[in-house]
Order: structure tokens, then C-alpha cells, then sequence
């Protein structure tokens, strides 16, 4: 038998950049010394300008859904037989705010269906939950702009699925304890009466006084339209959500007004209100005749564009920025914990700060879409974003509260209650889900989904359409079969997950509890335990793809061709060798549709 033989990549100088050697600036001369400061001053400004448009192409994408499945939102909502179903309300609260990508606008149909008497306050709570679910969409997407580095990715969508897995166990606890109990409700309806609460001013707008003069110069909505859809004015769905006119002046007067059912020519003194346009918007959609249909793709294409063009440039900036020793010192100022025996406040104090940035943005996704990137290039580790994340989701609901004491005083009650059960709901989740150490599965669990994705990539798309959009959809079909069919499929597919999550704990921790036959999945067929039959599926399938087009690439990312262990922004990675494609044809050139089908092999 010939002797194996292994070749051997040669070992870089540098394994990463950041272990590049640095001039500081007293080894620099006037020169150099001046140069460096102008190109940190200038990237610091850069990155600034990036965050601004990174905040704005946001705020126009969460329009641009609004202007293409608003109406279909407000329409959802009038269905009342649906929304009493408690599942069926958590559905479709989520799959409208996945629409509109906003728990705000999602939020305040709500509050303007409490108020006007649609909907009672136990029936609106499963709508909040679902709320919840659907504003932790946003970041998971961001995360999936860092699919080409293997490693970024890995920490970049743990980073981002904390806050989804926080938001599921939350309610999967939280759910059936409120229908079984009410205690959200009852808890909001003593804390209401007990305090004699006038009506407030509007919700401060601070961010937005920043980036409204960008966002609508290019597109403004009139929020209204939403409001009376799902109320159920007919007139609303005539309208667009297209704001043309952004001064006006309403007038009441005293009017006769000729009554319908009278026999006779008859007529009424009634208060008539008649709205005066006085002036303009001046965004770039006021004189379209597009519907709001393809504004709202133009919209949605652009931004998209935009926002993933500055992910993009903040990742590159902040990797050449967070070089050597300021990486080093930021890492340790953003992830050290107070010192003994103090160290326990460290994570509270990270709530805190979460609910403030969060105030200040005015919008969970947009803070924790921020932090993503940070994750992924390594500055932030997933067990400090867990308590940023969960901070957000009392911030995201302090606006709502502020909003709800804004409301005229006959509907002041019902929609404060609504804003504090969002607040208490969040609340409740982190009293279960954080104080105790052992009880912050959603790290564990975001943590053990990085790893599968970035070995099977492909994975976190499935992740994204089943966990939002399939799993809903089907739990909603259910629903709507009756309580019997939801019963009935869901029940044992509960049992069997949750047997499965039991044996696959004691196979890791304490095998010996187990007969022989379940201290393993062997006896099951491969697919059914191991995603490597899937991957050469899918595998298979991108390489007849690639090549009939002859465009595919499957050069992964800088030192995944390395056995061992490297580090990169100082974290140790190891990762698998890649599997070598040998030539055996000198005639033979070896492309990449090769590579693609050795590995599904």
C-alpha cells in the first residue's frame, strides 16, 4: 500500500490581519503621524455617515413594506372570528408585521382597534406576543449579508437568532399561561385604575428629527389610511397610503344635512367636518401616479440596495478601524464584567443601556440590526448582545406607552393597557429567561444554530421561511380547521420534540440514564438525524445549476483551506479542512463545478 502522503499549506506570515504589528504613533514621524490622524478622523466620519444611512434605508424599508401589504394588513385584522382564536391572533399579528416590517405600525392598529371598540384587550394581547416574533425578523436578515465569511457568519447569526429564540420561548410560555390566566391583563387593569393617568403629549420624536429630512424627501405615509382600514372604513381603501398633503386645516360647522330614511323632504343639524389642503409634501412620490403597489417595490428594491451596500462598508470599516490594540481594548471594555462581587450587575446594567439606545432610535430593529455586524467581525460576544437584545424589547415599548397617553381621555384606558401589556410581556420573558444562569437557553440554543449554518449555509435561509413564514402559516390553517384538527397535529408533534430534546440532553450529559438503543441516533435512518444527506442535496442541486450557467464559485473565505486553529479579531476559530480535488488528467483543467461535485459525493 503507498504510503499517505498530506500536503501541507504554507503557514502565513500573519494568520489574520489583526495580529498585523501597527505603528503607534510615537514610532511615526510628523508626517506619518498627521496622516494617521486625518485617516482615523476621516473613517470616523465615514462610518457616522454610513450608520445614518444605514438608520434611514431602514426606515424607508419598513415604508416600502407598508405601501406594498398595508391594506392586506388593516384587511387582516377586521377578521374578528380569526383574531379570538389566541394562535391564530399570534399569527397574524407576526405575519403583519413581518408585512409592514414595523412593530410600531403593527402596535398602533391594534391600539386604534381597542380604541374603537373591534377589539377587547384579552383578545389584542396574542396579537402584541405576535408583534413581538415579528420585528426579530429584521436583524436575522441583516445577519445573512455576512454569509461569505464562515466565521462572521457563525457569531453574526448566533448574535442575531438570540433575540428570535428569546422571543419564541417567551411566548411559547407565556402564551398559554395568559389564556389559562389572564395575568396580563388583570396586572395592566389594576396598574390603569390605580393611577389617575391624563391624556399626554406625542411620543418624542429624537432620532427622527434626524433622519426625517432625508426619509421624506424621498417618501412620506399617510399613517391614517391604516388606521381607518382596519377599523373598517370603506372609504379608507379607495385611499393611498401616499402622503400628498402635509399641512391641513379641518373645520367643524353646523350644517343641515338632508336625512336618507325620511319619507318626506326632511333635515337634521349635524357637526360636519370638511378638511382644508393648504400645503404639499415634497418628497419625490407626491405627483406619481404609480399605485402604491409599485412605489412600493421601487421603494423596496432601493433600500434594500442601500442598506445592504453600508452593512457591507460599516463591516469593512470597523475591520480596518479595530485593528491590534484597539480591537483588543474594545473587546475588553464591551465584554469585561464588573468586578467581584459586583459582576452580576454587569448584565443589568447591559438592559439598561439597550432600552435606552433603544428609546433613543426608536426601533429594536434598527439597534439590534446595528449590533450584528459587531458580533460578526468578533467586538461583541453573543452573551453581552443577549442582555442589549433584551433591553431593546423594553425599549421598542416605552414609545408605545408614551404614544398611548397621547390618546384623547374615552379611549386613554384601553390603549394605555395595551402599550403596558407589551411592556410587561417583555418584562415577564426576561424574568424567566435571565436571572438565573442555567435559564439563558436562548444563548445556548442561538450559539448551537451558528454552528449548523456555518457548515451548512444554506440552512439559515430554511431557518428564515420555516420559523416565519411556514410554521406560521401552518399553525394558522390549523386554527382555522378548529381546536380539534390544531389538537390533534400539534400535540404529537410536541410530545416528540420535546422526548427528543430530553434524550438529546441525557445522551450529552448523562448517557448512563438511557437504555443502550436511545444513547444514540444511529438506529434511525441517517436523514432523519444528520444534515449531510440534506447538504448533498442541496449541494447536488446548486452544482447542476452553477454549471449550466457556468458562474458558480466555491472559494470560501480566507484560511478555511487552514487545519488548526487561528485566531481572527483575536477569537479562536477552528474549522475543517476543505476536501481536495485531485487531477488526474493533465489535459484536464479542474473548474469549479468539479469542486462542487466532490463535495457531494
Amino acid at each position: 500500500m503507498a504510503p499517505r502522503t498530506q500536503t501541507m499549506a504554507p503557514t502565513p506570515k500573519h494568520k489574520h490581519e489583526s495580529e498585523v504589528p501597527i505603528e503607534t504613533l510615537e514610532e511615526l514621524d510628523t508626517k506619518g503621524k498627521i496622516l494617521r490622524v486625518l485617516t482615523t478622523v476621516l473613517k470616523f466620519v465615514l462610518l457616522i455617515g454610513l450608520l445614518y444611512m444605514f438608520v434611514c434605508s431602514l426606515d424607508v424599508l419598513s415604508s416600502a413594506f407598508q405601501l406594498v401589504g398595508g391594506k392586506a394588513a388593516g384587511d387582516i385584522f377586521q377578521e374578528n372570528k380569526v383574531l379570538s382564536n389566541p394562535l391564530a391572533g399570534l399569527v397574524i399579528g407576526m405575519l403583519v408585521t413581518l408585512l409592514v416590517q414595523s412593530s410600531s405600525t403593527s402596535s398602533s392598529i391594534v391600539v386604534s382597534m381597542v380604541s374603537a371598540g373591534l377589539l377587547n384587550v384579552s383578545t389584542a394581547v396574542p396579537i402584541i406576543m405576535g408583534t413581538n416574533i415579528g420585528t426579530s425578523v429584521t436583524n436575522t436578515l441583516v445577519a445573512m449579508t455576512q454569509v461569505g465569511d464562515r466565521n462572521k457568519f457563525r457569531r453574526a447569526f448566533a448574535g442575531a437568532t438570540v433575540h428570535d429564540f428569546f422571543n419564541w420561548m417567551s411566548v411559547l410560555v407565556l402564551l398559554p399561561l395568559e389564556v389559562a390566566s389572564g395575568y396580563l391583563v388583570k396586572l395592566t387593569s389594576l396598574i390603569v385604575e390605580s393611577f389617575n393617568i391624563q391624556s399626554g403629549e406625542n411620543a418624542p420624536a429624537l432620532l427622527n428629527v434626524i433622519t426625517d429630512p432625508l426619509t421624506h424627501s424621498i417618501i412620506e405615509l399617510d399613517d391614517s389610511v391604516l388606521n381607518d382600514i382596519a377599523i373598517g372604513n370603506p372609504d379608507a381603501k379607495n385611499k393611498s397610503l401616499v402622503k400628498v398633503w402635509c399641512q391641513t386645516f379641518s373645520n367643524t360647522t353646523l350644517q343641515n344635512v338632508t336625512l336618507v330614511n325620511c319619507t318626506d323632504l326632511c333635515w337634521e343639524l349635524q357637526n360636519v367636518t370638511e378638511t382644508i389642503n393648504i400645503k404639499k409634501c415634497k418628497h419625490i412620490f407626491v405627483n406619481t401616479s404609480l399605485s402604491d403597489l409599485y412605489v412600493g417595490l421601487i421603494l423596496l428594491a432601493g433600500s434594500l440596495l442601500i442598506l445592504c451596500t453600508c452593512l457591507v462598508c460599516i463591516v469593512k470599516l470597523l475591520n480596518s478601524m479595530l485593528k491590534g490594540q484597539v480591537a483588543v481594548v474594545i473587546r475588553k471594555i464591551m465584554n469585561t464584567d464588573f468586578p467581584f462581587p459586583f459582576a452580576w450587575l454587569t448584565g443589568y446594567i447591559a438592559i439598561i443601556v439597550g432600552a435606552g439606545m433603544t428609546f433613543i432610535v426608536q426601533s429594536s430593529s434598527v439597534f439590534t440590526s446595528a449590533l450584528t455586524p459587531l458580533v460578526g467581525i468578533g467586538v461583541i460576544k453573543v452573551e453581552r448582545v443577549y442582555p442589549l437584545s433584551l433591553g431593546s424589547n423594553i425599549g421598542t415599548t416605552t414609545t408605545a406607552i408614551l404614544a398611548a397617553m397621547a390618546s384623547p381621555g374615552e379611549t386613554l384606558s384601553s390603549s394605555l393597557q395595551i402599550a403596558l401589556v407589551h411592556l410587561f410581556f417583555n418584562l415577564s420573558g426576561i424574568l424567566l429567561w435571565y436571572p438565573i444562569p442555567i435559564l439563558r437557553v436562548p444563548i445556548r440554543l442561538a450559539k448551537a444554530l451558528g454552528e449548523i449554518t456555518a457548515e451548512y449555509r444554506w440552512f439559515a435561509g430554511f431557518y428564515i421561511i420555516f420559523c416565519f413564514f411556514v410554521l406560521p402559516l401552518l399553525v394558522f390553517g390549523l386554527s382555522m380547521a378548529g381546536w380539534q384538527v390544531l389538537v390533534g397535529v400539534l400535540v404529537p408533534i410536541g410530545v416528540i420534540l420535546i422526548f427528543a430534546i430530553i434524550v438529546n440532553v441525557l445522551q450529552k450529559y448523562k448517557p448512563q440514564w438511557l437504555p443502550s438503543a436511545l444513547r444514540s441516533w444511529d438506529f434511525l435512518p441517517l436523514w432523519a438525524h444528520s444534515l449531510k444527506p440534506w447538504d448533498r442535496v442541496v449541494v447536488a442541486m446548486a452544482a447542476r445549476c452553477c454549471c449550466c450557467c457556468k458562474c458558480c464559485n466555491t472559494k470560501d473565505e480566507e484560511g478555511d483551506e487552514e487545519t488548526g486553529k487561528h485566531l481572527e479579531n483575536g477569537i479562536e476559530i477552528n474549522d475543517k479542512p476543505t476536501k481536495a480535488v485531485e487531477n488526474t488528467d493533465p489535459n484536464k483543467t479542474i473548474d469549479s463545478c468539479d469542486i462542487i461535485k466532490a463535495t457531494s459525493l
